[in-house]
């Protein structure tokens, strides 16, 4: 395979990544993951907050040990840039004209104050494709209100899903719209103004507000209410078109002595086919109740549903999570454990087949954070060499001793700019 063919489908791109905690710097990732170079700008006076948040390295301190920071920004490179003063706007400018990619998802009062608006941006490049990731986009009486995915969850209507019937919402354990659908909607959209612009040689001005993007997958609940003027609530693991569909407990297995994390396995029939291979695996333990008339259709097991869980609860109770699923899986049915981060990492024979989480081997890294795993992108493509081994350059250079040399994150950029 020559050089040329093992080019990342990115490389050239160059991305100013003006964006702070998740649904902005997760875009910018995958972009990076794709070969963009992507310059991630934070300032010194406002770090990024999520440099802050858990899970840290044992027995590190310092602004570059945050897990779930360094996961998401990893392959990128780092500026330190206070664009409230006259000297951080100029060079704010400069990153936009050597730019192709502008990306943001901060508040639009501060956008507007740092003067980052796209018609700002066209007069300095006038091909610049410039995403805007405003949390309720940048008209109406909510354009300025602050909020995360923990936010969004809720009045976009996650959280009334969410859960178990007669208990309190929930929500999603997660801010699930910062990591999945608003970066994954500002990801399509860049790729395909690159595409645009190809074509034609024009910029393009992107706006993918954050509450629209979250509400797309919500698509099933509003056209039941809009054509049936049912308002769906909160199923727990259950779907009304599947059964049974449920995680089930298995045996505890142990890992050289040590207990290992509580064993579950999650089973969903969506088919009468599926449902026979069930009944099946589960032999003559089910030969008496699973052959009941009241179970041999879906709307019989959904009425039934209690009864349902508690006989192939009883099914699994004894089985190993692991050997059940291969099992089921050979015949068709679909299963799968319920793992843990350790499961997954240290347990999981499947994971060196495909590395979805590939170890971070970086000679920055290694001495201010330890080790570590992070998340490799999902989609593989032919002649891919796989994503780059950097993590991304931290606040202080990588030194952890806190926000105080901007010099060592600039010389990259500046023999850019």
């Amino acid at each position: 395979m020559t050089q040329q063919e093992r080019r990342l489908p990115l490389e050239g791109v160059k991305v100013a990544d003006f964006s702070w905690f998740g649904a902005g710097p997760i875009c910018g990732r995958l972009l990076a993951d794709y070969g963009a170079t992507v310059v991630r700008v934070e300032s010194e006076t406002h770090i990024d907050a999520l440099r802050t948040v858990a899970p840290f390295a044992k027995g590190k301190t310092g602004y570059n040990v945050s897990g779930y920071f360094n996961n998401y920004n990893a392959g990128k490179l780092g500026i330190l840039l206070n664009c409230n003063t006259d000297e951080g706007q100029r060079i704010a400018r400069c990153l936009v004209e050597w730019a192709d990619i502008f990306l943001t998802n901060i508040t639009p009062r501060v956008i507007e104050r740092w003067g980052l608006t796209y018609e700002n941006l066209v007069k300095i490049n006038p091909q610049i494709i410039a995403a805007y990731q405003p949390m309720q986009g940048f008209d109406g009486p909510h354009r300025d209100f602050l909020g995360f995915g923990a936010v969004l969850t809720p009045i976009t209507g996650y959280n009334h899903l969410s859960g178990f019937p007669g208990r309190p919402p929930m929500g999603l354990g997660t801010n699930y719209p910062d990591y999945v659908i608003n970066p994954g909607h500002t990801f399509v959209a860049i790729m395909a103004a690159l595409h645009y612009r190809n074509r034609t040689g024009k910029g393009q001005h992107i706006e993918c507000a954050q509450l629209e993007s979250s509400c797309a997958p919500l698509a099933p609940a509003i056209f039941d209410y809009t054509a049936n003027g049912r308002v769906q609530g909160p199923q727990g693991n259950n779907l009304p078109y599947a059964a049974p569909h449920n995680a089930f407990k298995c045996r505890p297995l142990s890992d050289g002595g040590r207990p290992m994390d509580e064993t579950w396995i999650a089973i969903a029939c969506f088919s009468g086919e599926e449902w026979q291979a069930l009944v099946e695996a589960m032999g003559p333990s089910a030969q008496g109740w699973a052959q009941d008339a009241k179970f041999a259709s879906l709307a019989g097991r959904k009425e039934n549903e209690a009864e349902l869980e508690v006989n192939i609860r009883a099914w699994t109770a004894d089985k190993d999570p692991y050997d059940l699923m291969e099992d089921l899986q050979a015949r068709g049915v679909p299963a799968g454990v319920v793992q843990s981060a350790r499961e997954m990492l240290d347990v999981d024979d499947a994971r060196p087949r495909r590395p979805a989480v590939r170890a971070v081997e970086d000679a920055w890294v290694r001495p201010v954070s330890g080790p570590a795993a992070r998340r490799a992108h999902g989609v593989r493509m032919q002649g891919d060499p796989g994503p780059r081994r950097r993590g991304h350059r931290g606040a202080d250079g990588g030194r952890g001793a806190g926000v105080k040399d901007n010099e060592s994150a600039r010389p990259s950029v500046r023999a850019t700019i």
